[in-house]
Protein backbone atom coordinates (compact mmCIF):
# COMPACT_ATOMS: atom_id res chain seq x y z
CA UNK A 1 0.00 0.00 0.00
CA UNK A 2 1.74 3.24 -1.41
CA UNK A 3 1.83 6.51 0.84
CA UNK A 4 -0.49 8.42 -1.30
CA UNK A 5 -3.18 5.62 -0.90
CA UNK A 6 -2.89 5.24 2.96
CA UNK A 7 -2.79 8.95 3.27
CA UNK A 8 -6.02 9.33 1.56
CA UNK A 9 -7.93 6.24 2.80
CA UNK A 10 -6.55 7.71 6.53
CA UNK A 11 -8.47 10.93 5.75
CA UNK A 12 -11.44 9.22 4.76
CA UNK A 13 -12.08 7.23 7.36
CA UNK A 14 -11.82 10.01 9.83
CA UNK A 15 -14.80 11.45 8.96
CA UNK A 16 -16.32 8.74 10.48
CA UNK A 17 -16.60 10.65 13.52
CA UNK A 18 -18.70 13.23 12.46
CA UNK A 19 -21.06 9.82 12.48
CA UNK A 20 -23.94 8.70 10.64
CA UNK A 21 -26.24 12.23 9.17
CA UNK A 22 -29.03 11.22 6.87
CA UNK A 23 -29.84 14.28 4.60
CA UNK A 24 -29.02 14.96 0.68
CA UNK A 25 -27.94 18.51 1.53
CA UNK A 26 -24.30 18.03 2.01
CA UNK A 27 -24.16 15.32 -0.97
CA UNK A 28 -26.01 17.54 -2.99
CA UNK A 29 -23.02 20.73 -2.36
CA UNK A 30 -20.32 18.30 -3.04
CA UNK A 31 -21.97 16.75 -6.44
CA UNK A 32 -22.80 20.37 -7.23
CA UNK A 33 -18.91 20.96 -6.80
CA UNK A 34 -17.96 18.28 -8.99
CA UNK A 35 -20.48 19.07 -11.66
CA UNK A 36 -23.06 16.86 -11.35
CA UNK A 37 -21.58 13.29 -12.45
CA UNK A 38 -24.91 11.38 -11.34
CA UNK A 39 -26.42 13.37 -13.84
CA UNK A 40 -24.35 11.95 -16.63
CA UNK A 41 -25.27 8.49 -15.80
CA UNK A 42 -28.16 5.84 -16.11
CA UNK A 43 -29.30 4.06 -12.94
CA UNK A 44 -30.96 1.28 -11.10
CA UNK A 45 -31.35 2.22 -7.58
CA UNK A 46 -32.13 -0.56 -4.64
CA UNK A 47 -32.77 -0.50 -1.47
CA UNK A 48 -34.29 -2.79 1.15
CA UNK A 49 -33.40 -4.51 4.20
CA UNK A 50 -31.72 -7.83 3.02
CA UNK A 51 -30.81 -8.98 -0.26
CA UNK A 52 -30.49 -5.95 -1.64
CA UNK A 53 -26.65 -6.63 -2.00
CA UNK A 54 -27.05 -9.82 -3.41
CA UNK A 55 -29.62 -8.14 -5.77
CA UNK A 56 -27.23 -5.44 -6.69
CA UNK A 57 -24.64 -8.04 -7.78
CA UNK A 58 -27.20 -10.81 -9.85
CA UNK A 59 -28.20 -7.01 -11.82
CA UNK A 60 -24.07 -6.25 -12.32
CA UNK A 61 -23.23 -9.85 -13.57
CA UNK A 62 -26.08 -10.16 -16.17
CA UNK A 63 -25.23 -6.47 -17.42
CA UNK A 64 -22.08 -6.90 -17.91
CA UNK A 65 -22.53 -10.60 -19.14
CA UNK A 66 -24.27 -8.34 -21.92
CA UNK A 67 -21.73 -6.06 -22.79
CA UNK A 68 -22.82 -3.33 -20.99
CA UNK A 69 -20.09 -0.93 -19.23
CA UNK A 70 -21.60 -1.72 -15.92
CA UNK A 71 -20.81 0.05 -12.24
CA UNK A 72 -21.56 -1.51 -8.97
CA UNK A 73 -21.67 0.81 -5.72
CA UNK A 74 -22.15 -1.28 -2.81
CA UNK A 75 -21.10 -0.87 1.12
CA UNK A 76 -19.75 -2.00 3.61
CA UNK A 77 -16.73 -3.45 1.79
CA UNK A 78 -14.95 -6.79 3.33
CA UNK A 79 -11.19 -6.44 3.60
CA UNK A 80 -10.33 -3.25 0.99
CA UNK A 81 -12.15 0.14 0.64
CA UNK A 82 -11.76 -0.19 -3.29
CA UNK A 83 -14.49 -2.89 -3.03
CA UNK A 84 -17.30 -0.58 -2.30
CA UNK A 85 -16.87 0.85 -6.04
CA UNK A 86 -16.04 -1.26 -9.60
CA UNK A 87 -16.58 -1.42 -13.06
CA UNK A 88 -17.02 -4.59 -14.77
CA UNK A 89 -16.11 -6.21 -11.48
CA UNK A 90 -13.10 -4.73 -10.93
CA UNK A 91 -12.23 -2.70 -7.96
CA UNK A 92 -11.35 1.20 -8.37
CA UNK A 93 -7.95 1.39 -8.45
CA UNK A 94 -5.59 3.21 -5.58
CA UNK A 95 -4.98 5.68 -7.95
CA UNK A 96 -7.91 6.75 -8.55
CA UNK A 97 -8.92 6.71 -5.40
CA UNK A 98 -6.38 8.89 -4.54
CA UNK A 99 -7.32 11.57 -6.86
CA UNK A 100 -10.60 11.46 -6.31
CA UNK A 101 -10.78 11.99 -2.86
CA UNK A 102 -7.57 14.78 -3.58
CA UNK A 103 -10.27 16.80 -5.93
CA UNK A 104 -13.09 16.22 -3.39
CA UNK A 105 -11.28 17.10 -0.20
CA UNK A 106 -10.83 20.78 -1.97
CA UNK A 107 -13.91 20.98 -2.59
CA UNK A 108 -15.64 20.67 0.91
CA UNK A 109 -16.94 23.48 2.90
CA UNK A 110 -16.08 23.20 6.46
CA UNK A 111 -19.21 24.33 7.50
CA UNK A 112 -21.16 21.72 5.63
CA UNK A 113 -18.51 18.94 5.70
CA UNK A 114 -20.03 15.61 4.31
CA UNK A 115 -19.57 12.48 6.02
CA UNK A 116 -17.99 9.11 5.04
CA UNK A 117 -20.24 7.66 3.09
CA UNK A 118 -21.56 11.05 1.59
CA UNK A 119 -17.84 11.04 0.36
CA UNK A 120 -17.57 7.57 -1.22
CA UNK A 121 -21.07 8.03 -2.43
CA UNK A 122 -19.25 11.59 -4.47
CA UNK A 123 -16.08 9.85 -4.91
CA UNK A 124 -18.26 6.57 -7.09
CA UNK A 125 -19.95 9.19 -9.41
CA UNK A 126 -17.57 11.35 -10.37
CA UNK A 127 -15.24 7.98 -11.02
CA UNK A 128 -17.97 6.34 -12.51
CA UNK A 129 -18.57 9.30 -15.11
CA UNK A 130 -14.70 9.25 -16.08
CA UNK A 131 -15.06 6.09 -17.27
CA UNK A 132 -18.01 6.29 -18.98
CA UNK A 133 -19.89 3.77 -17.05
CA UNK A 134 -23.07 2.80 -18.88
CA UNK A 135 -25.28 1.64 -16.16
CA UNK A 136 -24.91 2.31 -12.08
CA UNK A 137 -26.24 -0.15 -9.89
CA UNK A 138 -26.46 1.93 -6.95
CA UNK A 139 -26.90 0.13 -3.22
CA UNK A 140 -28.72 2.34 -0.78
CA UNK A 141 -26.60 2.79 2.36
CA UNK A 142 -28.74 3.19 4.96
CA UNK A 143 -32.92 3.64 4.61
CA UNK A 144 -33.35 5.48 0.89
CA UNK A 145 -35.35 9.03 1.58
CA UNK A 146 -32.55 10.59 3.30
CA UNK A 147 -29.75 8.38 2.15
CA UNK A 148 -26.82 9.96 0.13
CA UNK A 149 -27.41 7.61 -3.23
CA UNK A 150 -30.95 9.09 -3.35
CA UNK A 151 -30.24 12.21 -5.58
CA UNK A 152 -29.93 9.87 -8.78
CA UNK A 153 -33.35 9.85 -11.41
CA UNK A 154 -33.03 5.87 -11.98
CA UNK A 155 -34.41 3.89 -14.75
CA UNK A 156 -36.15 1.62 -12.18
CA UNK A 157 -36.48 1.39 -8.33
CA UNK A 158 -35.20 -1.79 -6.14
CA UNK A 159 -37.12 -2.38 -2.79
CA UNK A 160 -36.11 -6.22 -1.64
CA UNK A 161 -37.72 -7.60 1.61
CA UNK A 162 -38.15 -4.90 4.48
CA UNK A 163 -38.08 -5.70 7.78
CA UNK A 164 -36.71 -4.73 11.14
CA UNK A 165 -33.05 -3.08 11.18
CA UNK A 166 -31.39 0.49 11.81
CA UNK A 167 -34.15 1.00 14.20
CA UNK A 168 -32.39 4.02 15.45
CA UNK A 169 -32.36 5.61 12.57
CA UNK A 170 -35.38 4.65 10.47
CA UNK A 171 -38.25 4.45 13.02
CA UNK A 172 -39.47 1.75 15.23
CA UNK A 173 -42.29 0.19 13.15
CA UNK A 174 -42.29 -1.73 9.73
CA UNK A 175 -44.50 1.11 8.44
CA UNK A 176 -41.97 3.66 9.74
CA UNK A 177 -38.88 1.66 8.35
CA UNK A 178 -41.09 0.87 4.64
CA UNK A 179 -41.42 4.68 3.93
CA UNK A 180 -38.21 5.78 4.56
CA UNK A 181 -37.28 2.59 2.05
CA UNK A 182 -39.73 3.65 -0.29
CA UNK A 183 -38.08 6.84 -0.23
CA UNK A 184 -36.16 6.02 -3.18
CA UNK A 185 -39.43 5.80 -5.46
CA UNK A 186 -39.67 8.85 -8.46
CA UNK A 187 -42.08 10.55 -10.27
CA UNK A 188 -43.05 7.87 -12.85
CA UNK A 189 -40.16 5.98 -12.17
CA UNK A 190 -41.00 1.86 -12.45
CA UNK A 191 -40.96 0.10 -9.32
CA UNK A 192 -40.03 -3.43 -8.72
CA UNK A 193 -40.71 -4.77 -5.22
CA UNK A 194 -40.44 -8.57 -3.71
CA UNK A 195 -42.12 -10.03 -1.25
CA UNK A 196 -43.21 -7.94 1.83
CA UNK A 197 -45.28 -8.20 4.45
CA UNK A 198 -48.96 -6.93 4.84
CA UNK A 199 -48.00 -3.32 6.49
CA UNK A 200 -45.25 -2.50 3.95
CA UNK A 201 -47.19 -3.66 1.35
CA UNK A 202 -49.94 -0.48 2.45
CA UNK A 203 -46.80 2.00 2.58
CA UNK A 204 -45.28 1.12 -0.87
CA UNK A 205 -48.06 0.90 -2.96
CA UNK A 206 -49.56 4.16 -1.26
CA UNK A 207 -45.77 6.11 -2.21
CA UNK A 208 -45.54 4.63 -5.48
CA UNK A 209 -49.30 5.41 -6.29
CA UNK A 210 -48.73 9.12 -5.17
CA UNK A 211 -45.64 9.69 -7.84
CA UNK A 212 -47.50 8.00 -10.61
CA UNK A 213 -45.01 5.07 -10.49
CA UNK A 214 -45.60 1.87 -11.93
CA UNK A 215 -45.71 -0.52 -9.55
CA UNK A 216 -44.97 -4.79 -9.40
CA UNK A 217 -44.07 -7.85 -6.82
CA UNK A 218 -41.41 -10.10 -7.44
CA UNK A 219 -43.08 -13.23 -5.81
CA UNK A 220 -42.05 -16.24 -8.08
CA UNK A 221 -38.22 -17.61 -7.67
CA UNK A 222 -36.27 -18.49 -10.72
CA UNK A 223 -36.28 -22.03 -10.95
CA UNK A 224 -34.97 -22.97 -14.38
CA UNK A 225 -31.74 -21.25 -14.15
CA UNK A 226 -28.91 -22.06 -11.72
CA UNK A 227 -27.89 -19.55 -9.72
CA UNK A 228 -24.26 -18.88 -8.74
CA UNK A 229 -25.19 -18.19 -4.46
CA UNK A 230 -26.22 -20.70 -2.44
CA UNK A 231 -29.42 -20.97 -0.81
CA UNK A 232 -33.45 -21.12 -2.29
CA UNK A 233 -33.83 -17.43 -1.36
CA UNK A 234 -31.37 -16.53 -3.79
CA UNK A 235 -33.79 -17.84 -6.53
CA UNK A 236 -36.02 -15.12 -5.58
CA UNK A 237 -33.40 -12.63 -4.90
CA UNK A 238 -32.36 -13.64 -8.79
CA UNK A 239 -36.07 -12.83 -9.66
CA UNK A 240 -36.08 -9.76 -8.52
CA UNK A 241 -33.21 -8.94 -10.20
CA UNK A 242 -34.22 -9.97 -14.16
CA UNK A 243 -37.54 -8.28 -13.05
CA UNK A 244 -35.60 -4.95 -12.85
CA UNK A 245 -33.64 -5.31 -15.87
CA UNK A 246 -36.37 -5.65 -17.73
CA UNK A 247 -38.40 -2.56 -16.33
CA UNK A 248 -34.96 -0.82 -17.12
CA UNK A 249 -35.53 -1.74 -20.77
CA UNK A 250 -32.20 -3.28 -20.36
CA UNK A 251 -31.63 -5.27 -23.29
CA UNK A 252 -30.43 -9.08 -22.99
CA UNK A 253 -30.56 -12.48 -24.04
CA UNK A 254 -30.68 -15.75 -22.57
CA UNK A 255 -27.28 -16.27 -22.82
CA UNK A 256 -26.62 -13.29 -20.25
CA UNK A 257 -29.41 -14.46 -18.13
CA UNK A 258 -27.90 -17.99 -17.68
CA UNK A 259 -24.28 -16.68 -17.78
CA UNK A 260 -24.66 -14.02 -15.61
CA UNK A 261 -26.87 -15.86 -12.61
CA UNK A 262 -24.56 -18.64 -12.94
CA UNK A 263 -21.40 -16.62 -12.44
CA UNK A 264 -22.31 -13.93 -10.01
CA UNK A 265 -19.81 -13.62 -7.50
CA UNK A 266 -20.55 -11.99 -3.64
CA UNK A 267 -18.30 -12.50 -1.47
CA UNK A 268 -19.45 -12.90 2.49
CA UNK A 269 -22.99 -14.31 1.78
CA UNK A 270 -22.85 -17.80 2.84
CA UNK A 271 -19.39 -18.45 1.12
CA UNK A 272 -18.01 -21.15 1.59
CA UNK A 273 -14.16 -20.66 1.72
CA UNK A 274 -12.48 -23.98 2.32
CA UNK A 275 -13.83 -27.35 3.31
CA UNK A 276 -14.47 -26.11 7.08
CA UNK A 277 -15.63 -22.31 6.94
CA UNK A 278 -18.88 -20.50 5.66
CA UNK A 279 -18.81 -16.66 6.19
CA UNK A 280 -22.33 -14.85 6.32
CA UNK A 281 -23.19 -11.27 7.15
CA UNK A 282 -26.76 -11.73 8.37
CA UNK A 283 -26.80 -8.87 10.64
CA UNK A 284 -30.47 -9.07 12.00
CA UNK A 285 -32.71 -11.77 12.58
CA UNK A 286 -34.38 -12.37 9.96
CA UNK A 287 -31.02 -12.59 8.00
CA UNK A 288 -30.33 -15.44 10.69
CA UNK A 289 -33.43 -17.17 10.18
CA UNK A 290 -32.13 -17.59 6.58
CA UNK A 291 -28.82 -18.43 7.07
CA UNK A 292 -29.90 -21.44 9.62
CA UNK A 293 -32.63 -22.42 6.63
CA UNK A 294 -29.68 -22.20 3.93
CA UNK A 295 -26.80 -24.11 6.15
CA UNK A 296 -29.65 -27.01 6.10
CA UNK A 297 -30.31 -26.96 2.54
CA UNK A 298 -26.66 -26.55 1.73
CA UNK A 299 -25.11 -28.36 5.04
CA UNK A 300 -27.50 -30.89 6.41
CA UNK A 301 -28.75 -31.42 9.90
CA UNK A 302 -25.76 -31.05 11.81
CA UNK A 303 -24.75 -28.56 13.75
CA UNK A 304 -22.08 -25.48 13.64
CA UNK A 305 -19.33 -24.02 15.62
CA UNK A 306 -20.39 -20.59 15.37
CA UNK A 307 -17.82 -17.46 15.39
CA UNK A 308 -20.30 -14.54 16.36
CA UNK A 309 -19.48 -11.42 16.62
CA UNK A 310 -21.95 -7.94 16.23
CA UNK A 311 -22.80 -4.23 16.16
CA UNK A 312 -24.32 -3.17 20.03
CA UNK A 313 -27.21 -1.53 17.84
CA UNK A 314 -27.98 -4.88 16.37
CA UNK A 315 -31.29 -7.05 17.89
CA UNK A 316 -27.94 -9.29 19.12
CA UNK A 317 -30.54 -11.32 21.07
CA UNK A 318 -32.98 -12.08 18.16
CA UNK A 319 -30.29 -12.82 16.33
CA UNK A 320 -28.99 -15.64 19.19
CA UNK A 321 -31.75 -17.20 19.23
CA UNK A 322 -32.57 -17.86 15.93
CA UNK A 323 -28.47 -18.75 15.52
CA UNK A 324 -28.73 -21.27 18.59
CA UNK A 325 -30.72 -23.84 16.98
CA UNK A 326 -27.91 -24.43 14.63
CA UNK A 327 -24.91 -24.05 17.63
CA UNK A 328 -22.96 -26.87 18.88
CA UNK A 329 -21.54 -23.71 20.47
CA UNK A 330 -20.92 -20.45 20.17
CA UNK A 331 -17.00 -18.64 20.06
CA UNK A 332 -18.21 -14.96 20.87
CA UNK A 333 -15.23 -12.00 19.12
CA UNK A 334 -14.88 -8.72 19.48
CA UNK A 335 -15.06 -6.70 16.21
CA UNK A 336 -13.46 -3.60 15.04
CA UNK A 337 -15.77 -0.94 14.94
CA UNK A 338 -16.93 1.46 17.12
CA UNK A 339 -20.53 0.19 17.45
CA UNK A 340 -19.11 -3.36 18.21
CA UNK A 341 -21.04 -5.09 21.28
CA UNK A 342 -18.25 -6.68 23.32
CA UNK A 343 -18.45 -10.50 23.86
CA UNK A 344 -19.53 -10.08 27.35
CA UNK A 345 -22.36 -8.27 26.34
CA UNK A 346 -23.39 -10.52 23.65
CA UNK A 347 -23.16 -13.49 26.29
CA UNK A 348 -25.50 -12.18 28.04
CA UNK A 349 -28.23 -12.84 25.69
CA UNK A 350 -26.82 -16.54 25.40
CA UNK A 351 -28.90 -19.48 26.03
CA UNK A 352 -27.66 -21.63 28.86
CA UNK A 353 -28.10 -25.32 27.12
CA UNK A 354 -25.33 -23.83 24.71
CA UNK A 355 -21.75 -24.12 24.96
CA UNK A 356 -20.40 -20.65 24.62
CA UNK A 357 -16.90 -19.12 24.93
CA UNK A 358 -15.48 -15.54 25.24
CA UNK A 359 -12.81 -14.79 23.14
CA UNK A 360 -9.96 -11.94 23.12
CA UNK A 361 -10.12 -11.53 19.21
CA UNK A 362 -11.05 -12.88 15.98
CA UNK A 363 -7.93 -14.65 14.93
CA UNK A 364 -8.00 -16.26 18.06
CA UNK A 365 -12.57 -17.59 17.76
CA UNK A 366 -10.94 -18.45 14.60
CA UNK A 367 -7.97 -21.05 15.40
CA UNK A 368 -9.84 -22.28 18.85
CA UNK A 369 -12.84 -23.16 16.08
CA UNK A 370 -10.45 -25.20 14.24
CA UNK A 371 -10.11 -27.17 17.16
CA UNK A 372 -13.91 -28.39 17.72
CA UNK A 373 -14.95 -31.34 14.75
CA UNK A 374 -17.85 -29.58 13.42
CA UNK A 375 -18.28 -27.08 10.14
CA UNK A 376 -17.61 -23.15 10.89
CA UNK A 377 -19.89 -20.69 10.23
CA UNK A 378 -19.11 -17.32 10.65
CA UNK A 379 -21.64 -15.08 11.11
CA UNK A 380 -23.52 -11.47 12.62
CA UNK A 381 -21.37 -8.86 11.03
CA UNK A 382 -20.09 -8.14 7.40
CA UNK A 383 -17.49 -6.72 9.64
CA UNK A 384 -16.98 -9.59 11.34
CA UNK A 385 -16.37 -11.37 7.57
CA UNK A 386 -13.99 -8.98 6.53
CA UNK A 387 -11.88 -9.59 9.81
CA UNK A 388 -12.05 -13.54 8.79
CA UNK A 389 -11.32 -12.81 5.08
CA UNK A 390 -8.64 -10.85 5.95
CA UNK A 391 -7.04 -13.58 8.28
CA UNK A 392 -7.56 -15.97 5.95
CA UNK A 393 -6.30 -13.73 2.92
CA UNK A 394 -2.85 -13.27 5.40
CA UNK A 395 -1.52 -16.35 4.46
CA UNK A 396 -2.07 -19.83 6.22
CA UNK A 397 -0.58 -18.90 10.18
CA UNK A 398 -4.08 -19.41 11.37
CA UNK A 399 -4.36 -23.23 9.43
CA UNK A 400 -1.13 -24.10 10.80
CA UNK A 401 -1.02 -22.65 14.23
CA UNK A 402 -4.47 -24.20 15.06
CA UNK A 403 -3.56 -27.54 13.39
CA UNK A 404 -0.51 -27.87 15.85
Amino acid sequence: MNAAYSAAIDWLFKTQYRGIKLGLDNVRFLLAALGEPQNDLQFIHVAGTNGKGSVCAMIDSVCRTSGIKTGLFTSPHLVRFNERIQINGVPIKDAEVVGGLQRISALIDQDRHPTFFEITTALAFDYFRSQGVELVVLETGLGGRLDATNVVNPLVSVLTSIDMDHQKWLGHTLREIATEKAGIIKEGVPVVSGPQFSEVRQVLEQIASEHSAPFSYTEMPIDCLFVGLAGSHQRLNAAIAVDAIRKAAIQTDSRALKEGLANVYWPGRFQRVDARIILDGAHNPSAAKRVVETWRECVGPQRATIIFGGLSDKDLQGMIARLSALAARFLIVPIRSQRAASPADIASFLPQHVPAIQCASAEQGLKLAYRFDEQILVTGSLFLVGEILALLDSGESVLQTSSQ
